[in-house]
Order: C-alpha cells, then structure tokens, then sequence
C-alpha cells in the first residue's frame, strides 16, 4: 500500500519564470523510508510542502495515508508529522513546556499533554534538561526536541526536510539512531536530504530529483550500479603521473583519468583485487612509490554526479579541502 503518492506537481513562481516542481511524481510504499536527495533548488522544500498542506500546488495531485491533499487537508495534518529544516521550538519555553503546548495545539488536552510531552522527552534522552530553556539547548538537542515535536500525534506519516543540516557528525549520528527506531515502530518517513550518506545510511529506497523533476529512482545499490563497477584509484607524486596513467591503462584495459588537483589517476577495472595486485608490482617494476592506493566501490556521490553533472552542494567544501590536503 503507498502511504504518500505524489503525481505531476506543478508549482510555479516569479510569475512563471521559476519552475520550483516541474511535473514531479513519486510514491512512498508504507512503513518505509523513501530518501528525496537533490541540491539547494532542486525542489525538496517545495514537494514536502505540498504534501504537509503547507503549499498549493499548481496543477497535479497528491495523497497521505490515502487522504487527498487538496481537498481534506485538514484531515491530512491529523495523521503526519513534520520536522522542518530548522527547530521550530520557541527558544525562551523550556524543553518540557514546548511539548506540552504541541499538545495543547494538537487538542490533546492538559493532562494527556503532559503525558505524551513526558514520554518524549525520555525517549529523545532529553528528560534532564526538561525544565532548561530551549535557548540553552545545543543544536543536535534542538533538533530532537523538533522531532519530538513531529511526533506528539503518533503519525502514520513522518516527513523530515533536511532533518541534520547544521549537524556535527555525532550529533548527525544520533539522529540518524532515533530516526531508525521510528521507523521500527512502523512510521512511513519521507526524507529529504542533501547529504548522500544519509541517503544511504537510512533509506529503502531513493529519489534523485533535480529542476523540480525526478532524475532516477532506486535503491542505493541499484543507484550504483549505474555508474559502473570498481574503480582503481593511484595518487602519486606530479613526476610519476605519466607512467602511472601508463600503468594503471595497461593493467585495467581502460584509459585511465587523472585528477590534476589532487595527482589521483584512476580507471574503471573488472578484476578487482587482482588488477590492485598488479598495479602494485608495476609501480614497484618502475620505482613508483604510491602515496595513496586503493580500489572504490562507486558511491552516491558518484552516482550523484553522473546523474546531475555537478556534486552535492555540501560536498564542494569537502573536495576542494581534499584537493589542498594533497597538495
């Protein structure tokens, strides 16, 4: 059974000039985790919108737990919850009364609001800091209390926008825990996001989206599978790299690329280890010492890039520091 279905939404703004969503379509298969990946623009915000009634779209239609969009979204907002890119907690409450104005908002009454803020709280570990201002809070503590937030009505459909932006790597590991015991618990999650091991750590399946339309679909592995198979990758020092771009074409049966920023020189090979192995002795044959070497499963990234011509935006950083760290 889809628990979201989304079909050829159309939302358009600046008079027609910007497409924000340009006939997109997908569906989430209940009490699974569907991934919606793509960079600043491509349309994740928006989607997510409509589908939380927060938005119109233009044209198009949408469900949730087979409730029409458009036309009952009163009734949508009573079985989903919803985590923004940012806390949406009021920073001068305490942890505790946040909930429990969640609550009262959601026409819990006092005492059942209470109740349900309690059993957050515990659950998101944040019973001791209860009664702090959530101004005191850091921010993977803030991030927590917004999902406990999300949660207050138990929903049948959880949606999380870029639910780690702002993350440090612990703080982004911890809430990838909490959001995989959800979905234990059986909540249907749609997530968008911008970091691809995310993607990868926490969906079933994946949708790469870009200009507001879905470029490809399919599990991580499948994903993969489109960029090819193992890659041999040699970094060296700038001397070597003309016999090493020798080497490494001979041995792989494939004209080998090279990467000027960072002296990586790497092919395409079929016989993994095997071909490492060879490399190896070939590079030794010539006097060639490796600084760096390796074989590399294709990654998100990769497919990421193949697929769109550009890599993630938060993954730009990261390759320029490696460029410099090799320099």
């Amino acid at each position: 059974m889809k628990s979201v279905i989304a079909d050829n939404l159309v939302k358009i703004y600046d008079k027609g000039k910007v497409r924000a969503l340009d006939g997109l379509s997908l569906d989430v298969e209940e009490g699974t985790v569907l991934s919606v990946l793509g960079p600043n623009g491509a349309g994740k915000t928006t989607v997510v919108r409509i589908l939380t009634t927060l938005l119109r779209a233009d044209s198009g239609s949408a469900s949730v737990a087979g409730i029409d969009v458009m036309k009952n979204p009163e009734k949508v907002r009573e079985v989903i919850g919803l985590s923004g890119q940012y806390a949406a907690v009021d920073e001068i409450l305490t942890g505790y009364d946040n909930l429990v104005m969640f609550g009262e908002l959601y026409h819990l009454g006092k005492k059942n609001a209470v109740v349900r803020a309690n059993e957050l709280l515990e659950r998101f570990q944040l019973t001791e800091a209860a009664k702090r201002p959530i101004k005191t809070y850091s921010g993977g503590m803030r991030r927590r209390l917004d999902l406990a937030a999300s949660l207050i009505v138990k929903p049948k459909v959880l949606f999380l926008d870029e639910p780690t932006t702002g993350l440090d790597p612990r703080g982004r590991q911890e809430m990838w825990g909490v959001i995989q015991e959800l979905v234990k618990g059986g909540v249907t999650l749609l997530l968008t996001t911008q970091y691809l091991e995310e993607a990868d750590q926490l969906a079933d399946d994946i949708v790469v989206i870009d200009t507001g339309k879905v470029i490809a679909r399919g599990t991580s592995d499948a994903l993969k599978k489109q960029v090819g198979g193992e890659r041999l990758e040699v970094v060296v020092e700038q001397a070597h790299i003309a016999k090493t771009l020798e080497i490494v074409g001979a041995v792989s049966g494939n004209k080998a690329s090279l990467d000027e920023g960072i002296r990586l020189v790497s092919a395409p090979v079929s016989t993994g280890s095997a071909a490492l192995f060879e490399v190896l002795k070939s590079l030794d044959a010539a006097g060639i010492h490796a600084l760096d070497v390796g074989l590399k499963r294709p990654s998100l990234d990769d497919v990421f890039l193949a697929l769109t011509g550009h890599v993630a935006e938060e993954k730009k950083s990261e390759v320029e520091e490696k460029k410099k760290g090799r320099k």
